[in-house]
Order: structure tokens, then sequence, then C-alpha cells
């Protein structure tokens, strides 16, 4: 069995760049990147609709290390995903990927101070690892298949029905009447993308979604990158965007009317008066209690005002031979529907975990700074940000990370636990995501541990705050317990002063 310091499981965005700040901050240390897939990439890789896209800018989506130097800010799939590819190659780290291993358990030893995890391959033989420190970088949503909802009558439809995230390479939609069930940010990448070679696309959205167009190139980031060196240019767009980012969010969680207003009138600027624009693109929620769908250059209004797409809001009463019939009666005609229903969430790679034979329940846990769990050693889990850009987040988990590694041989430990402190348990309990509530998070959240109302048990999702709590704030904070290996199984763990 294969012993290393740090096991990363993912070969997304969040473990090539996990990757790249071992590499940096803890050089002597072993790693390996365990990944269930043939190939590095992650969503990139996994996604391949027409017009897969980012819907962050590249400046705070790309690595800190690495500058973005692409003239889109908002990036289409395959540049993101030969991105990610580069990174892991001018590195070394593609070497360190072992391909084709799905985490199936992960099981903690305090009298070994490790986790051994055990993989599958595809050919359903196993493999066993051991590490010092286990960190999570294989995001929060199912790969094997996305959310269905169940539609009756599908069975009748004599067309092809297909889900995004199982993008079938043969299906022929030139000249076809496409329906795209959905209003989040995949359905609003594939209509205006099939609208040039459909007959007709059609959005079927139950409600409306708040949309937003920004210009797919950054004015600013082509100036800067013409006037300063490339790194200092990449890192001051980068601090423009969080700012932007973090403005839009605050303005609209303490003014929601107002930035409603300003949101919707945007659309009609765009769609113009004659458009039903409270109907098809006002929402009953406020902004942001829900993510902005990003639009680059305003391609999805683009395709509606040349009647290429349209949207619809209604309900399904069900599928039929020919299309889709809704409640109001009407029918929709369809040679091709496209189920943009969403993820189906999954923490932690939805491997089992167990403490010294124990099942770790992760909604009994509460989260230290929304990346470690109560009374489960040197165990770390990405999760990006909500209201940002992902890698902004999981770049400072990363970060956190190597700080744990070099600060256990500092104080010559071998464990780190977060254990609560006399009165936490009183705590206020939240979601883990507080605030936020799409269709998926609130099918899944129950999956996620609990957050407190008080750090650092809480999950901020404020990248400023983050930078000081998790960057800055010091390890030795009277929660997290810095412990040696028991030298025999049930003797107490004994301190690391």
């Amino acid at each position: 069995m294969e012993h290393f310091d740090v096991i990363i499981v993912g070969a997304g965005l969040s473990g090539i760049g996990a990757a790249r700040q071992l590499q940096d901050k803890c050089p002597g240390k072993r790693f390996v990147i365990l990944e269930a897939r043939d190939a590095i990439g992650g969503t990139w890789d996994l996604f391949r609709y027409p017009g897969i896209r980012s819907d962050s800018d590249m400046y705070t989506m790309g690595y800190d290390s690495k500058p973005w130097l692409e003239p889109k800010a908002i990036a289409d799939g395959p540049s993101i995903l030969s991105y990610v590819r580069e990174a892991a190659v001018e590195r070394g780290i593609d070497k360190q990927i072992r391909f084709g291993s799905r985490m199936k358990s992960a099981a903690w030893s305090s009298a070994d101070a490790r986790w051994t995890i055990e993989t599958e391959s595809r050919d359903g033989s196993r493999q066993r690892y051991s590490a010092n420190v286990l960190f999570m970088c294989s995001g929060y949503y199912n790969y094997a298949h996305g959310y269905e909802p169940g539609f009756a009558g599908a069975e009748d439809f004599t067309g092809r029905i297909v889900h995004p995230q199982h993008w079938p390479q043969d299906l022929d939609y030139r000249g076809k009447r496409v329906v795209v069930v959905g209003s989040g940010a995949t359905a609003m990448t594939l209509v205006p993308n099939m609208a040039k070679d459909a007959a007709k696309v059609t959005m079927l959205q139950r409600s409306p979604t708040y949309v937003v167009s920004l210009p797919a190139k950054d004015p600013i980031a082509t100036l800067l990158r013409k006037l300063l060196p490339e790194q200092l240019a990449y890192r001051l767009t980068r601090a423009k965007n969080v700012w932007f980012q973090r403005y839009v969010y605050q303005q609209s969680r303490k003014n929601p009317g107002k930035m409603r207003d300003r949101l919707i009138g945007m659309v009609k600027k765009q769609l113009g008066a004659a458009y039903d624009v409270a109907k098809h693109f006002t929402p009953s929620y406020n902004p942001w209690d829900q993510r902005l769908c990003l639009v680059p250059d305003a391609d999805l209004f683009k395709a509606i005002r040349a009647r290429r797409a349209e949207v619809v809001t209604d309900e399904i009463e069900r599928f039929t031979a020919g299309g889709i019939k809704l409640k109001s009666g009407q029918e929709l005609p369809a040679d091709i529907i496209v189920t943009a229903t969403g993820l189906e969430l999954e923490v932690l790679g939805g491997a089992q975990y167990t403490v010294d034979g124990t099942p770790v329940r992760f909604p009994d846990t509460w989260s230290y700074k929304g990346m470690m769990f109560s009374d489960v050693p040197n165990l770390i889990y990405t999760l990006g940000y909500i209201n940002a850009s992902w890698t902004l987040r999981s770049e400072l988990v990363a970060e956190f990370v190597c700080r744990l590694v070099n600060h256990l041989d500092l104080r010559g430990a071998t464990v780190c636990t977060p254990r609560l402190r006399p009165g936490d348990a009183q705590m206020a309990i939240k979601p883990f995501l507080d605030d936020f509530s799409p269709g998926y998070m609130r099918r899944g959240i129950g999956l996620f541990p609990k957050q407190g109302d008080r750090d650092p048990w809480r999950n901020t999702q404020n990248y400023m705050l983050d930078r000081e709590i998790i960057r800055n704030g010091t390890l030795d904070d009277g929660v997290l317990a810095w412990e040696t290996a028991r030298a025999v199984a049930g003797e107490p763990a004994r301190s690391a002063a």
C-alpha cells in the first residue's frame, strides 16, 4: 500500500490548483491525485454541450499563480480545459495523477494517524492508499447523472430526450425544433448556441431567473495588459473583479428592490418595450437568493430579438408524441427535448467515511470555516463560492491545507481535529449554505454539515472575510486540537504542545 503525505481527490480546477500550491509551499511532501475519470479537467472535461462556458470571469476563476492570457474573460469550456491541463503539465502534476481511480471509502485510524483510502477501477479492481492528510477536491455534484425530475408521458415522446451532463456527440439538431427545459446557466448557454443551427429553440421555464449581460472581453484587462507586466496586469484585474463581484452581491442583499429594478431595467433595454419582461424575466425572489445568470455579449437577447429563440413561462402537464403539453393548454412542438433541470448534489465524492470504525454522518457534524468537520481528523473539503468565482475560495482552502501540513511538522503533531469548545454545542444551527435557495441546493443541502452562528463554525461565503479568517487566522485557535498518534489502539491521543 503506497503512503503519501497528502492525497488529493479530484483532478479538476480545484485539485490541480491544490497540487500547485503543495509544490510551492510544502516542497518536501509527497502527494498524489486520485481521479475517477480518465482525464484532467473535472467539470470542464465532463460537460460537452454546445457553448459550454464559465459563468464567472477567468481573472477570478483562474489561478493566482497562472495569469489568464486569453482575450475572452467569459471563456468557453475548451479554453478553460486547456488552461487547467496546461497548469498541470507545466508543473509535472499530470505525472502525479492516478486516473480511473474512483474513491469508494476512507477510513481514519487514530492508532496510525492516517487515512486508508480504497479506490475502484473501471474493471472493478480495488487499490488501497494511505495518507496523513486527505484533501477532497471532488466538487459538490454527482458526475454519474444529473437531476431528472421525471416527466409524465416521457415514454410517449417520439423524438430524442437528452440531459446536458451527458451530451451525445452524435446529436444533430440542425433544422430541428428544440425545447430546452430549464432557466439556469446551462439553459441560457444552450439556447443561443443551438439557435444558430436549429429551426427554433424554446427555453421553457417554470419561473424566471435574473439575467445580466456583460462583455465577453474585459476592456480594462485588455488595457492593463498593454501597459503593465503580465502578472501585475492580471492581479490588478483580478482585484477589480473581486471587488465588483462583492459589491453587486452586497448591494443585492442591502437594497434588493433597487438592484431588482436595475437588473430588470437592463433586460428591458435589451428586449424593448413590447417584450413581456414582467412575465419572462422578472423572478419572484430577490437578486442573489439564487445565482445571477450571466450571458456574454447579450447572446441570449440577440437570439430572442432575431426570433431564433423564444422564452415560454409555464408548467409542464406532460410530454406528448410530438412535444410538450403545458398546463395552460398550449403545446410546444419538438424534435429534441433538452432537460437542463439541474444537478444532483453529492458530498465528498459520495464515498463512505469512518473514524476508528464508526461511520461519519456529515450532517451531524459542524463545519469548521466551511472546510473541515468537527471530530473528523485531517480531512479538508473544498467547496467554492456560490456568490463569486469558485477558485477564489478553493485557493484559500488549498493555502490552509499547506499551512496545516507545515504546522503539523512545526508542532511535532500528526493529527489535527476541529473540536467544539464548551458552549459551542448550543449554537444556533444554520444550513451549510445560508440565504441561497436554488432547487438543486434545496434538494441536497441536508447532505452537508451544519454551520453555526459564530466563528470558526461559520461558512461565510465572503471572500474578503475569508482572507482574514482562513489565510491569516491563527491555527492555534483553541478549536483545532493538535495531537500525536495513539501508541496503542484505545489509548487517548496525546496533545502536541
